[in-house]
């Protein structure tokens, strides 16, 4: 038997591929199902399953997809009844799969209420358990995705189980959907694959023996919710197409359709030297899909400003990943075009321009972060706020906004956000928060 994982950075998630015997069982997909096929031709492996652990919140699945092309056997949880053909996993039902290979779901409830993992028997021996967003490497899938009317009843489910897959030999493998970088997870998980007496010995949430204390544990500290999660679920019960064509037309800035929202995938020190205005700018990197969806209007039509040859076929792939198929073309020369601009300084120069009298600081870290290592006499606003609930009213349009984060990402984000609305940002790169914090004490005790 082997276990192949595909990892998906910027959602903080693991696809599977188990292999045994020539057959193939295919974990929690992506849309972008190309990689796990080419995998199984590899390997000349018959894909026999595609099971999903349950409705995802956080990308729409490739499940239904990948069985209609290979002929595979498409397995979710019975509590989902989602709109197109599939088997329904029963609670310790065994499903056979053949060559001494069989599949028994496991109701795990607690992350949503239909969530099902799948222990895995070779010759009626139990050796590898695809727990998705319940039991996770050093902690547990997050209960308040659905709601907090919802979120303590779903939390005090999660407690019974995680002591259900506790309860398994220590020796089984541990196969998590979401681990490090996905807001699926309660806590930062930070290895993505365990064993069962691994986790007994190390993970905090299993040495917790009340449901009401567990619950309180995921529930204690509010994380913020992505705005493109509310329509996965319902994406993923109805059907997800297939993945578009990552290759659309070249425009010019002159042939910009009306309605569309641009985004600016160039490096920040690109865009910092003039990005076009109302644009907004997200360097392309391994989170861009989840950056995207949080912060435009979900399935809005969308042109990418890129440098020549950069890679849009990445951009567009994290697009489609949550279900975003509006990207209408490419522009990869502003010419002579008006363009906006801010500055890019590094932690010596801004922590001088954050130093003198009269300045403004905006912090735009999450709100756990912020409290963890607060900015003293910074106004605190959330990026994706910066959109929902619009530019902090104390800050000041006639003088520059000085932004930072933890790297300098989302503060060159927030400064083509600020842009578009009048301000003048400078953007602290190649730094964040913590390291302006001892760079302002050093220089104040000089």
């Amino acid at each position: 038997m082997e276990v192949v994982s595909f990892r998906t950075p910027g959602l903080g998630d693991q696809t599977y591929l188990l292999t045994h015997e020539g057959k193939g069982v295919l974990v929690d997909p992506q849309r972008d199902i190309d990689r796990f096929l080419r995998a199984a031709a590899e390997r000349d492996v018959e894909l026999r399953f595609v099971l999903e652990t349950h409705l995802h919140n956080d990308y729409v699945s490739g499940g239904e997809q990948a069985a209609v092309r290979t002929g595979a056997e498409l397995v979710l949880p019975a509590a989902a009844a989602p709109a197109y053909p599939h088997t329904p996993a029963f609670h310790l039902e065994d499903i056979e799969g053949g060559n001494g290979l069989s599949l028994r779901p496991v109701h795990t409830p607690g992350h949503t209420p239909e969530h099902t993992s799948y222990l895995v028997l070779v010759e009626g021996l139990p050796v590898a358990v695809f727990s998705g967003g319940s039991l996770l490497v050093s902690s547990a899938g997050r209960p308040d995705l659905l709601g907090t009317a919802r979120a303590r009843t779903l939390a005090r489910l999660q407690y019974g189980s995680l002591r259900r897959l506790a309860a398994l030999p220590p020796e089984i493998g541990l196969f998590p959907t979401h681990g490090e970088g996905s807001f699926c997870t309660a806590s930062g998980a930070g290895r993505y694959t365990s064993t069962i007496g691994e986790e007994i010995s190390s993970n905090p949430l299993l040495a917790i023996e009340d449901a009401e204390r567990l619950a309180d544990e995921l529930l204690a500290v509010p994380m913020p919710i992505p705005a493109f999660y509310q329509y996965m679920g319902p994406a993923n019960t109805l059907g997800v197409p297939p993945m578009p064509s990552t290759e659309v037309p070249e425009l010019a800035v002159t042939d910009l359709p009306q309605d569309a929202q641009v985004v600016d995938i160039r490096p920040r020190r690109k865009q910092a030297d003039g990005f076009l205005p109302g644009s907004i700018g997200i360097e392309l990197a391994d989170d861009f899909g989840s950056w995207a969806g949080w912060l435009m209007p979900y399935r809005s039509s969308i042109v990418l400003v890129a440098d020549p040859g950069q890679d849009t076929a990445e951009a567009i792939t994290q697009l489609a990943q949550i279900g975003i198929d509006t990207v209408r073309g490419v522009v990869r020369d502003l010419g002579q075009a008006a363009v906006a601009t801010f500055e890019l300084l590094d932690l010596a120069a801004f922590t001088a321009r954050a130093d003198q009298p009269g300045a403004q600081v905006l912090d735009v870290r999450m709100p756990n972060e912020q409290a963890a290592a607060p900015l003293q006499g910074a106004v605190e606003r959330f990026l994706p706020d910066l959109v929902t609930g619009g530019i902090p009213a104390e800050l000041d349009r006639d003088r520059p906004v000085l932004v930072a984060c933890g790297s300098g990402r989302r503060a060159a984000v927030a400064a083509t956000l600020l842009a578009r609305e009048g301000y003048a940002p400078v953007v602290l790169n190649g730094a964040g928060v913590p390291d302006l914090v001892a760079a302002l004490r050093t220089l104040q005790t000089a």
